[in-house]
């Protein structure tokens, strides 16, 4: 198209175009920044809460378990405090993260008065935020959300970052988005109804962070492993704040994994499809990710890239937080074949590759997209899996 073809409007406008045949170009840019609390008790947590709302009214989202404990305290704090609320309470546990639970929600509330201004409160663990922050992030094509979370798992990791997934049945958080959150409220004073293995879930992602980024914090760990599993509010608190900084300070050099080579990731390639073919439910994430550190702490040891030394000292420490380090410490049984499947089929979606995060020792890592089947099946063998050696006819 030559100039003096252009509509009149465009050549009395000057407006710039590129030459024929070279594609226009759009341009969209975003930053996104929230804030991140970490207190002890719930009157602080209300009165961040309503701040951060600011006005706006709530679509609060929750589990039952949840509710019981603490839903009419949170409703009747935040009704006192003038905002309008509406709320839903789904069963506990990873079944929920679901497409069909998702659906479920949109359906709710299109039939309610939230507008897109409004917000939308996760109230839970990490199911929860994932399930909760990704309908925000389809409804009206985008809702703020705030986090409250429950659970040591979620306030140390699920709960941080924008990731916003529910599970499929060929693998875990397979439908998502990344969306960011408004704010995260994290009241360490919930982690006091915490069962023993979702405690010891959340020390998992401690640990992992611990391993990738920072020997301070694993000997922080290492020295207060008593005084966290009994509770004590200051570990607590430290460790949670400590934890939130690591994830956030990782996470900002890449929020949109962009780079899938992330730190992050460690225990997770093991851990994800473990997940998976466990059927999203006796296996805790945290218990999947313990496991899977260990098996990918193995697969280094092998290469040659981790001191033996180490690893011992991971499921030293694994053990005295009540986490599973081999399969004989894991609450459901492991079909090893299934297993490896399930990775091959993880590297499919990932257009054929499937990267690892090794140790090389504590703050230290490399990811390694070359690991061969045969490392794999040797590392589960050596961590308590039943089975057979790589059939190489």
């Amino acid at each position: 198209m030559t100039t003096s073809a252009l509509p009149e409007f465009l050549v009395r406008d000057s407006l710039p175009l590129p030459a024929p045949g070279v594609a226009l170009t759009a341009r969209a840019t975003r930053t996104d920044r929230y804030a991140i609390h970490v207190v002890h008790g719930l009157e602080p947590l209300l009165e961040l809460l309503v701040a951060e709302l600011g006005g706006a009214a709530v679509a609060l989202v929750t589990d039952e378990t949840v509710e019981a404990l603490y839903g009419g305290a949170l409703l009747a704090g935040l009704r006192d405090a003038g905002v309008e609320v509406i709320a839903r309470s789904l069963p506990a546990g990873e079944p929920t993260k679901s497409l069909e639970r998702a659906v479920e929600l949109w359906d709710w509330l299109a039939t309610s008065s939230i507008g897109r201004r409004d917000v939308v409160v996760t109230f839970g663990g990490g199911v929860i935020a994932d399930l909760g922050g990704w309908v925000a992030s389809g409804y009206m094509r985008g809702l703020p959300y705030i986090n409250l979370p429950t659970t040591l798992l979620a306030q140390v990791d699920g709960a941080l970052g924008g990731k916003t997934a529910v599970n499929h049945r060929l693998a875990k958080n397979l439908l998502g988005a990344f969306h960011q959150p408004a704010a995260v409220i994290s009241n360490v004073g919930f982690l006091a109804s915490a069962g023993p293995r979702h405690l010891a879930a959340g020390l998992a992602e401690a640990i992992k962070k611990a391993m990738i980024a920072s020997p301070a914090f694993w000997r922080f760990i290492e020295e207060s492993a008593d005084a966290l599993l009994e509770r004590d509010p200051d570990a607590l608190l430290a460790l949670v704040r400590a934890a939130t900084a690591i994830k956030t300070d990782l996470v900002q050099r890449d929020p949109y994994e962009t780079d899938l080579r992330r730190p992050l990731n460690f225990g997770h390639t093991i851990g994800h499809p473990l997940e998976t073919v466990t059927g999203y439910g006796p296996l805790l994430h945290g218990e999947a990710v313990a496991f899977g550190m260990v098996v990918e702490s193995r697969i280094a040891v092998a290469r040659g890239l981790l001191d033996e030394a180490l690893l011992a000292r991971l499921i030293r420490l694994l053990g005295r937080c009540r986490l599973p380090a081999s399969a004989q410490d894991l609450p459901v049984a492991v079909d090893g074949e299934a297993l490896v499947a399930a990775l091959e089929k993880v590297r499919l979606i990932r257009a054929g590759s499937l990267r690892y995060v090794l140790p090389r020792g504590l703050g230290e890592t490399v990811i390694a997209d070359t690991v061969g089947e045969d490392e794999v099946r040797s590392a589960l063998r050596a961590t308590g899996v039943a089975i057979a050696a790589q059939d190489t006819k």
